[in-house]
């Protein structure tokens, strides 16, 4: 995994960059690789996306448990914009997650599906639980995918994410590393109390 960099501030469309506009062909651009705990000292920022935060690290715990403790997620969506005070004037709904993984040694993918199948939801109703459960916008892609599938896979999520959906406006999002080592310092940033929160 990359060195994590630090979290690029909004522009002034809410949104995180997509590139270094002082060096357009740098490689510090989208997806930005970040410190899970820098995600949440970046957004832990009300009530509600405290809430959303805690749905993807209770996310990302149910995958360790799995053993998918090896690959990298890309995190995006209205989460990662300054949404509350955009046209949109609404807090998040959920953070959108599409996870990359590797299977632990000796799984097989039917053997992980039968073991987590709410972990893959593929019907309207069970997304709609999987959301309500995680607050997370989630979708996975096996690391072990060959050549071309791989390659598919990434370059329509990156296609997806780097646009607005609505206005196409370019915007960057974030990469954090799978593995559960930043977890536990994650969850007791998340306990803390708010910024400008009362004692």
């Amino acid at each position: 995994m990359p060195t994590p960099v630090t979290i690029p501030s909004w522009n002034a469309e809410g949104v995180i960059p997509p590139m270094d506009l002082a060096d357009p062909a740098s490689p510090n651009r989208a997806p930005y690789s970040v410190a899970l705990q820098d995600v949440v000292m970046r957004f832990n920022t009300s009530p509600d996306r405290r809430t959303i935060l805690q749905g993807f690290l209770n996310y990302r715990a149910a995958l360790h448990a799995v053993g998918l403790t090896v690959g990298m997620q890309w995190l995006d969506g209205s989460f990662l914009e300054h949404i509350e005070v955009s046209a949109r004037n609404r807090p998040p709904a959920d953070i959108d997650v599409v996870t990359f993984y590797r299977l632990p040694a000796g799984i097989t993918q039917r053997a992980l599906l039968a073991r987590a199948p709410d972990l893959f939801p593929s019907t309207a109703i069970e997304r709609a639980t999987f959301k309500g459960r995680f607050h997370v916008d989630g979708y996975m892609a096996d690391l072990a995918s060959r050549g071309e599938r791989l390659v598919g896979q990434s370059a329509y999520w990156y296609s997806l994410w780097s646009h607005q959906r609505d206005t196409f406006k370019w915007k960057g999002f974030l990469q954090i590393d799978l593995s559960p080592g930043e977890d536990a310092s994650a969850l007791a940033l998340l306990a803390a109390p708010l910024p400008g929160a009362t004692p």
